[in-house]
């Protein structure tokens, strides 16, 4: 077992603590699981997204031997795609063929990667990622997420719809009370809980923020208070106990004949480049996790397995909620913080989604939880992952002029929020950075060899 760790790879908790530990990892990756669905809209369904994300991730454990403590959930990478496919379409119908076909497209591209890594072996990929570009890359994932985390803290779940979207109408300042009480219960939970409480810090956390929102939106009721309202309840009273998901296929079904070449060849189009960016990312989190847990995962169960478990999870994936999926940062923090890699946890947390997705009140509940409590939450693990990176930059030589410059084209770039377009495909600020990096690093390292 890894010293840092509470609960190794392979190691099985009791089955009422295991219930308790797959809860906290649906708690960490619900808000972006469902987040998608609902910005691409078009009637997307949060339980079917929430659903694509279990079956994908059971897919991505199975092709892995259960040797690798990941989730999968909606990527927000392809956000531009799916817009693209249902803006292309001829209608709702055929832009979910779309999504779907755009996502087999996606995960043919790992497929074929991960071949070429079945024969070529990952030193090519150590080669061409080493630590000094990995390292900051993955602090970046959690740095170019702050803005979103803060954003959270001062939003509620009452409000009204805009041209601009969504607007919160409780105070700010109520909300940030709410996240921050939030952020400070994980943070004492976690390093100074007891046993149980230890491993569950964010289960505790969101349940003591809950509370909280709780009592400012009763006061806020009972005083007709707008202000104070962080929570709509007002979503229980539609509630079904029983409702089967809206998946994405079946839409689809009804608009098969509408699609011709042409479409086909624009959602080809829109998908395939941002596979190659997901690639990337698929890399730094395998990388930082394989640091946490001290197990080399591109190595053991091997790139080639992981990359053929993510493809064909983000298909199925696809295949009932539209979203294609991928590995989930969220998740990683919290294996980091909570020191508990337990594959059993994770593919317990995959059944849960599966589960809850169609038990109405379940659902309701968790998409009850406010931003500003969900916000508390992604500072804690968003800070982790950045930290995680840096963690790894502390084994590169820094006073190397060579490899400061590499982390320095990466870290301003990405921080900055660097992206691309190419009409309607977009290159993803990680991706642009991690590119300059690696190519930073190529560059400076054949000057070297020369003056050598």
């Amino acid at each position: 077992m890894a010293k840092n760790l509470i609960y190794d790879i392979h190691d099985k908790p009791k089955f009422g603590s295991l219930l308790i530990f797959a809860l906290q990892q649906v708690l960490a990756i619900l808000a972006a699981t469902i987040l998608v669905p609902t910005i691409i809209g078009n009637g997307m369904s949060q339980a079917a997204a929430l659903l694509g994300a279990g079956v994908g991730t059971l897919i991505y454990q199975l092709f892995t031997k259960f040797k690798s403590p990941v989730f999968l959930g909606s990527s927000f990478a392809f956000i531009g795609s799916m817009l693209a496919a249902f803006g292309g379409a001829a209608s709702a119908s055929a832009g979910y063929v779309g999504i779907i076909l755009g996502a087999i497209f996606a995960g043919l591209v790992y497929v074929i990667i991960a071949i070429i890594v079945k024969f070529a072996g990952v030193a090519w990929i150590n080669k061409l990622m080493p630590t000094v570009v990995i390292g900051p890359t993955v602090a970046l994932i959690g740095l170019s997420l702050a803005v979103n985390a803060v954003n959270d803290l001062t939003v509620g779940k009452v409000g009204h719809f805009e041209a601009s979207g969504f607007v919160s109408d409780c105070s700010p300042y109520v909300a940030l009370i709410c996240g921050i009480v939030t952020l400070f219960s994980i943070f004492l939970f976690s390093v100074y809980g007891k046993k149980m409480a230890k491993l569950i810090p964010f289960v505790l956390g969101i349940s003591v923020g809950y509370v909280v929102a709780s009592i400012f939106t009763v006061i806020g009721i009972a005083t007709d208070n707008v202000s104070l309202q962080v929570i709509n309840f007002a979503v229980f009273k539609e509630m079904q106990i029983f409702a089967i998901p809206d998946f994405s296929f079946l839409e689809a079904i009804k608009g098969v004949k509408e699609i011709d070449a042409s479409y086909i060849a624009t959602i080809a189009v829109a998908y395939v480049p941002v596979a190659f960016v997901v690639f990337a990312e698929h890399i730094a989190d395998h990388k930082n996790l394989s640091s946490i847990i001290e197990t080399e995962l591109l190595e053991d169960p091997g790139l080639h397995r992981t990359l053929l478990g993510d493809g064909v999870g983000s298909m199925a994936g696809a295949f009932f909620g539209g979203c294609p999926n991928t590995t989930y940062g969220e998740s990683v923090g919290c294996v980091a913080i909570t020191r508990n890699a337990s594959v059993i946890t994770i593919t317990t947390t995959a059944i849960m989604c599966v589960v809850i997705s169609f038990f109405g009140p379940f659902v309701t509940l968790l998409s009850s939880i406010p931003n500003c409590v969900m916000g508390g939450v992604c500072v804690a693990l968003y800070g982790f992952i950045a930290v995680s990176g840096l963690k790894m930059i502390q084994k590169v030589d820094l006073n190397e002029s060579s490899n400061l410059f590499v982390v320095s084209a990466i870290l301003i770039p990405g921080i900055g929020g660097l992206t691309v377009s190419f009409g309607k495909i977009t290159i993803t600020t990680i991706a642009c950075a991690l590119v300059l990096g690696i190519v930073t690093n190529i560059l400076l390292n054949k000057i070297k060899k020369k003056a050598e």
